[in-house]
């Protein structure tokens, strides 16, 4: 049994949310094994704020 990982990095969180349900609704729940969830923010040269959120699937293959 060999262990992966699927990443994910979108701009908006509900962008992120629909391509993990999409990538979980294919993935048989035995084989899941944990989800890291990050957000980070920045501001551009305008002072505007600028999100990252991403997340990182351990599964087994």
């Amino acid at each position: 049994m060999s262990y992966k990982v699927a990443i994910f990095d979108e701009e908006h969180e509900k962008d992120l949310e629909e391509e993990v349900n999409a990538f979980l609704t294919a993935l048989p729940s035995q084989k899941y094994i944990d989800i890291k969830y990050h957000v980070a923010v920045t501001c551009d040269q305008k002072g505007e704020q600028i999100y990252c959120f991403s997340a990182m699937i351990i599964y087994k293959e």
